[in-house]
């Protein structure tokens, strides 16, 4: 074998030199990339971190009183019928929140009600938490300028009629807010409980099932409809929010929610029934069957009906849960609280059928069979009372 030349031994020391030299070029770029990774990462964790302790600094001066130190009181008046919206906006413009914005969800996540109206004396030195024990001892001193009640279950032509009653709106006007559909899609962008299923082409009211049925007093002498819609609308986003776990383990949407809440109004007389019914009716979509339940054909023939007659159950309705199955198109009356907390906590039952005697007792079968002889026998009560 002959020796290596000198050529060839330089040759050797080039590579090793070329080899020598890549390796340390190599390890220089990966150390420049784990710096600029490292530091990224760095840059990440105080980006987090900056977020994190902003958010909480800005909810514990949320919370937390405007001046700890401050001995000064702060004379507020609630009108009567005030949002949680409304009362945010008078506490921040007289110094004593923060924030309106925060006041509104905070109230709304803690399910706060029962605010009244009244003359206040406020500290700056009192905490949220401590200003909400506050407003919910208030006394009215106004009389309301404009004042009425909505009953449970009603429809909402009835509720036209009772605030054209009781106010200086006619039935034409409120009739025509109640349609237009350029406001109905501004309350969709403001209240979370609203989406575009209300503006469904064969959906007779929009807003029907969502205005709440109560007491609602207003001391402004000038009270625009607008504030008499939202603040209904809003008196239903308070109640529902009180639900929020069982609306979100829920697999129907609040609108169709709604619409059963309003048919286990209609149909439920006590307290027992409405739980149980709530049971029966999603028993039933369970199996997908009808609903079968009389008050949505009285709700697609737009009369309100003693008795339903087998002519009345063909009318052709996206209401009517006789001729379609599922849940109807939009709800049929506006719930109270209790239908609604029935709706979102039915009885766990096996019953499948259910009838309403006229003397208002509700018998619940499991099977068809039974529940035909109930019919049958009970019946002609309806029949002789018309």
């Amino acid at each position: 074998m002959s020796e290596p030349t000198k050529d060839q031994d330089k040759q050797k020391k080039d590579f090793k030199q070329l080899r020598n030299e890549k390796l340390v070029r190599e390890q220089e770029e990966a150390s420049i990339v784990r710096k600029i990774v490292f530091s990224l990462f760095i840059l990440i964790i105080i980006v987090v971190g900056a977020v994190g302790v902003s958010g909480f600094v800005f909810v514990k001066g949320a919370l937390g009183p405007m001046d700890e130190e401050s001995a000064e009181m702060v004379e507020v008046h609630i009108p009567i019928g005030s949002s949680s919206s409304k009362i945010g906006v008078i506490l921040e413009e007289n110094g004593l929140i923060k924030n309106a914005t925060f006041f509104r969800y905070y109230v709304r996540y803690k399910n706060e009600t029962g605010f009244q109206a009244g003359d206040y004396q406020l500290s700056t030195a009192m905490n949220l938490n401590e200003i909400i024990d506050e407003l919910k001892e208030g006394t009215v001193f106004e009389e309301a300028a404009l004042s009425f009640t909505i009953p449970e279950g009603r429809w909402l032509e009835d509720i036209v009629a009772i605030i054209a009653e009781d106010s200086d709106f006619t039935t034409e006007e409120i009739e025509e807010k109640m349609k237009d559909r350029e406001y109905i899609s501004s309350l969709i962008e403001k209240f979370s409980i609203l989406d575009e299923e209300i503006l469904q082409d064969d959906i007779r009211w929009p807003l029907e099932g969502y205005l709440f049925p109560a007491r609602y007093d207003f001391v402004e002498e000038d009270v625009v409809l607008e504030t008499i819609i939202e603040t209904m609308i809003e008196r239903t986003s308070t109640i529902l929010g009180k639900y929020t776990e069982q609306l979100n383990n829920q697999e129907y949407s609040i609108h169709e929610l709604m619409t059963l809440a309003s048919i286990v109004e209609r149909e439920a007389k006590t307290e027992e029934d409405r739980y149980l019914i709530a049971g029966v009716l999603y028993n039933r979509l369970d199996k997908g069957m009808p609903l079968q339940v009389d008050p949505t054909v009285a709700y697609a023939l737009g009369e309100h009906r003693y008795m339903t007659t087998y002519a009345d159950l063909e009318v052709d309705s996206p209401y009517n849960t006789y001729k379609y199955a599922g849940i109807p198109i939009g709800p049929i009356a506006n719930p109270g609280e209790n239908a609604i907390r029935a709706t979102l906590e039915p009885k766990d039952t096996d019953y499948i059928y259910f009838y309403a005697r006229r003397n208002g007792e509700v018998i619940y079968n499991e099977t068809y069979t039974e529940h035909n002889k109930v019919v049958q026998q009970y019946r002609n009560e309806w029949v002789e009372g018309r």
